[in-house]
């Protein structure tokens, strides 16, 4: 089944939306199932918000019924970033499960990193993970997109310049050079035939500039595909591990730390209800490591 998606709607103002924009609340949508019409082709806007804003904005009400696409996942900011790290493991049972999932984050979570795109019109913020010891990077290109000064921060906290060397738009993947670096370690993918439903998974990345952040969760589906009237994305994974505007470009992993998807989208329950509804979508390694091998033939 193709679940038909497009991005929310833009939101006013440097802080996110005013006590205006939110006492003014959108006309009801179409009982589902419905389809947002398409925004004509403008771009995913950039906002930069702080935790206030963002709270309220991942708070706000909404209808039920329909599904919205969160396909741009990195426009909350550099601001919230210097909160200290939090790591968020969503255990489910035993003692054994929590410390096997502890286990895995401590292996990964030095290969994902903090992606930064500063420009005078904006700053934005998203995830990546390391895929070459001297700090090549892979994230999705909608992080990269817009013109700007590019920076990586590791898991350590070290901060460093950056420079986009590759894209690929059609599957909306890029890849990132850090300068300066050695020694990184590298994740390790897995393969799409080693995927099943009902697998447990681990999401890494920076939701709502959150750095170092980790919730688990389980595959809840296969080979979806997304929508936006823009892009169109298919052959993604489905998971219910926790994702936010912040995790893209960040890692979904298994329980044998392998990345088998890089996180690129999320649906929400309407235009106003922007936070995770346990429906995330990844791409899947076997993509993902097809199109670095196109990407990495790119840079000269």
């Amino acid at each position: 089944m193709t679940d038909l998606m497009t991005r929310p709607p833009y939101y006013r103002g440097a802080h996110g939306p005013s006590e205006d924009d939110r006492g003014t609340p959108p006309p009801p949508p179409p009982e589902p199932p419905y389809v947002m019409p398409s925004n004509g082709g403008r771009r995913w806007p950039r906002r930069v918000a702080g935790g206030a804003a963002v709270l309220a904005l991942v708070a706000g009400g909404g209808t039920a019924g329909g599904v919205l696409a969160e396909r741009y996942l990195i426009d909350h900011p550099a601001a919230a970033a210097t909160t200290s790290s939090v790591t968020s493991a969503t255990s489910t049972s035993t003692s054994t499960e929590t410390d096997s999932l502890a286990t895995i984050v401590k292996a990964v979570q030095p290969s994902v990193v903090t992606v930064m795109v500063d420009s005078s019109q904006a700053s934005s913020i998203g995830s990546g993970v390391i895929i070459s010891s001297d700090g090549l990077i892979l994230t999705n290109n909608h992080v990269i997109a817009e013109n700007g000064t590019v920076s990586v921060r590791l898991s350590s906290g070290k901060t460093v310049a950056a420079t986009v060397v590759a894209t690929d738009t059609t599957n909306d993947l890029a890849l990132v050079q850090a300068t300066g670096l050695s020694g990184l370690t590298p994740v390790t993918f897995g393969t799409n035939d080693s995927v099943v439903v009902g697998d447990t998974v681990l999401a890494f990345g920076a939701p709502l500039g959150l750095e170092d952040t980790v919730t688990s969760g389980i595959v809840s589906a296969l080979d979806r595909s997304v929508d936006t009237g823009d892009e169109k994305l298919s052959g993604l994974l489905q998971t219910d591990a926790a994702i936010n505007q912040g995790n893209s470009g960040g890692a979904l992993v298994d329980t044998s730390g392998h990345v088998i998807g890089i996180n690129v989208a999320i649906a929400t329950a309407s235009q106003t209800s922007t936070g995770s509804i346990g429906v995330g979508f990844a791409i899947p390694a076997d993509t993902v490591t097809k199109v670095i091998s196109q990407l990495k033939a790119q840079i000269k």
